[in-house]
């Protein structure tokens, strides 16, 4: 099993729901209630005090949870798939 580093926390890939570029997906209302319902829920982890560029969404025990990151979803996805 891999994981993927994520800039300051390392995720099983079998764990990876998706990855997302945080503009572009963030435009649906959908995206930006589901974030927001996270961000309430506790499920929302900041990985970065920089611009963040994505998020990544896990199923983890206990539920799903949500990473922000400094790293672009190209440069993720690239990860995932060395």
């Amino acid at each position: 099993m891999g994981y993927l580093d994520l800039g300051g926390e390392a995720v099983a890939e079998t764990e990876i729901v998706g990855i997302f570029d945080l503009d572009t997906a963030s435009v649906a209302k959908r995206t930006r209630d589901y974030l927001n319902t996270a961000q309430k829920s506790g499920a929302v982890q900041t990985l970065t005090f920089d611009l963040p560029k994505s998020f990544i969404v896990t199923e983890e025990p206990g539920g799903q949870k949500v990473y922000i990151s400094q790293f672009s979803a190209g440069t993720l996805a690239k990860r995932v798939s060395e």
